[in-house]
């Protein structure tokens, strides 16, 4: 919780005003009951006598002046008085409300942006521990728990306790006997929020955990809707999301019923309560001469005892708005306190003839056992040079290429990039340096034209056309009628996957990279669209060094140099041509994809 009060002091003066705001309103609240019994007590059953009240007849002679007053004038008058505490009250909660808003809803923003921030700064390792539903749990409903919280403090914390304190003095001033009744009172709905909110408290970090299950269910078959629909799996994945949200419905109603038990209890209590301060006044009045005992004191002792018990019951409320909010922020904490195992180094500027180079690398993903995914590779790659990647499926093709641009760490050994190694890179330098196509087209709701500026945000109009030329977008990009302002449906729904992969591409080659990399990212396309995109890449990026993934030997028998990886390992690294004399794996491949019917032309 230390951090939220961190996350305030920004706006401090609003978190301070609004609980010197909220004693005014809770002041003007207290003073309601008492000028309400100088209208019972004087107006309405003392018919205008003011005598037998110090208040009344102080405030009827500053007024009027000496002399007898009607019982009209006394209501009037009173009525009045409390009409204005009324609005001066009202004045104060509403500017209480605001500036506890304001000051709640500024902090939750900042929490909100250096918790996405710290995400963005994570490894991919760190995000997948987390999970995607955990994330946008922790980021929206965690912080919308701690802003409640934020706010009911700077509201609560004042007004709970003086009205438990204001009542009670106000109510001891009306008669001490008073008082018995509160010592009743109290000790039962003390034990009563102890009872409850002990098992209650627990339950509510498990709520969240639940609701990040619902996340994580609703992310993943919104996200692969189109695969639930054509393998017909609508009803077991309607089951699962059943599953979830019935545990989360359970959880939540156990706390409520925990709950929905205490408030009834504190009502019997508070009604008891009342019960007693009618049956002592009325006792006092009829057997007990010159107490002081009248209707109005009674009424307003009712009033002052109902405001006592309501703020243990405020109380109730704010223990439960605490134990959510400690949950949540213990939570967010989790994401903010997770160092980057990626950390930036301090180089930014470096050239070298060799523009990448493994150094007995090694490579094994976090938490996993067996053996390495990589493991001895030594490889150097020169400047402009383009050299294709061929393996089997699950050979290591896409975690080496994950280790230039520092995605993953390797476990051993050393990755360089223009002779420096890539650890001691500043990673938005390292990053900027690298152009990187992966598997998957990830394209963004809008326009075809802010797709392609994702790769440089400056571009001008003319650098997105070149590019798209080169990756062979320009075509399908025109036949739109309305071009690059075309409106792109989230995730590139609206588009082919052929289409998705050249509008990836093209946003690869606007930012005119040192380094390129194509991760398997002409798979969707034709023989003729990728040749021709080869030979784009081949007369526009003469001086780019191209690293390229492919499954097909068309794709990649161009290249100046073939590495065929196996098991983890480079077992030949050689042009086409010499490696269908040494490699033994190459041709099998070779002659698979021949028997298959592959166009090798």
């Amino acid at each position: 919780m230390k951090r939220i009060f961190h996350y305030l002091k920004p706006y401090a003066f609003l978190a301070i005003i609004s609980p010197l705001l909220m004693m005014g309103e809770v002041l003007a609240d207290l003073c309601l009951p008492r000028l309400m019994t100088v209208i019972v007590d004087c107006g309405i059953v003392g018919k205008g006598d003011v005598s037998g009240s110090k208040l009344a007849s102080t405030v009827m002679r500053i007024l009027y002046g000496m002399g007898e007053y009607s019982s009209m004038q006394v209501i009037i008058t009173f009525g009045v008085l409390m009409l204005a505490v009324v609005l001066v009250g009202g004045f104060f909660g509403v500017l209480c409300a605001y500036t506890a808003s304001r000051a709640s809803q500024s902090m939750g923003h900042d929490l909100r942006c250096d918790a996405y921030r710290h995400v963005m700064s994570l490894s991919i390792e760190q995000t997948d521990q987390f999970t995607t539903g955990s994330l946008v749990t922790r980021m929206t409903n965690d912080v919308t728990m701690v802003i409640e919280f934020c706010e009911m403090l700077l509201r609560m914390l004042v007004r709970a306790p003086m009205f438990f304190l204001g009542g009670l003095l106000m109510l001891l001033t009306l008669n001490v006997r008073f008082g018995f009744v509160m010592l009743c009172a109290l000790p039962i709905m003390a034990l009563m929020l102890i009872l409850v909110l002990g098992r209650a408290v627990p339950l509510y970090g498990t709520i969240q955990k639940k609701l990040d299950k619902v996340n994580s269910v609703v992310q993943e078959n919104v996200t692969g809707a189109r695969v639930i629909k054509a393998y017909v799996q609508e009803e077991h994945e309607n089951e699962r999301f059943r599953l979830a949200n019935g545990e989360l419905k359970d959880t939540n109603y156990r706390v409520q019923k925990m709950m929905a038990f205490m408030h009834p209890v504190l009502t019997v209590v508070m009604n008891a309560a009342i019960i007693s301060i009618i049956y002592i006044g009325g006792w006092q009045i009829d057997t007990v001469a010159g107490t002081g005992m009248t209707a109005g004191t009674v009424m307003a002792a009712i009033t002052y005892i109902t405001q006592v018990l309501m703020s243990v019951m405020m109380v109730s409320n704010m223990f439960q708005s605490v134990s959510r909010a400690m949950a949540s922020s213990r939570r967010i904490g989790e994401v903010l306190d997770s160092e980057p195992v990626i950390r930036s180094g301090a180089v930014t500027e470096a050239e070298n003839e060799i523009a990448i180079s493994f150094r007995n690398v090694s490579f094994r993903y976090p938490d996993a056992t067996g053996r390495p995914v990589l493991r001895d590779i030594n490889l150097e790659v020169k400047r402009g040079e383009t050299i294709a990647v061929i393996g089997s499926t699950g050979s290591g093709k896409t975690s080496l290429v994950n280790l230039i641009p520092r995605f993953y760490d390797a476990t051993e050994g050393e990755v360089l990039v223009d002779g420096v190694p890539v650890k001691e890179y500043d990673l938005q330098a390292l990053r900027k340096k690298i152009s990187f196509v992966m598997q998957k087209s990830q394209l963004f709701s809008g326009t075809i034209e802010y797709n392609i500026r994702v790769g440089k945000e400056d571009a001008e109009r003319e650098e997105l056309a070149s590019a798209a030329r080169i990756a062979q977008a320009e075509d399908f990009v025109n036949r739109f009628v309305e071009g690059y302002d075309t409106f792109i449906a989230e995730k590139g729904a609206s588009l082919s996957g052929g289409q998705k992969q050249r509008m990836s591409i093209a946003r690869a080659l606007v930012r005119k990279p040192e380094i390129l990399i194509l991760d398997d990212s002409t798979s969707a396309l034709d023989l003729a669209t990728e040749s021709r995109l080869r030979k784009a890449l081949r007369e526009e990026l003469r001086d780019t060094t191209v690293v390229m993934i492919a499954q097909r030997i068309a794709s990649v028998r161009e290249a100046d140099r073939i590495a065929v990886i196996e098991n983890g390992t480079i077992r030949d690294c050689a042009p086409h041509e010499e490696l269908m004399r040494i490699s033994e794996t190459y041709r099998d491949i070779y002659q698979s994809q021949m028997k298959n019917g592959g166009d090798l032309s």
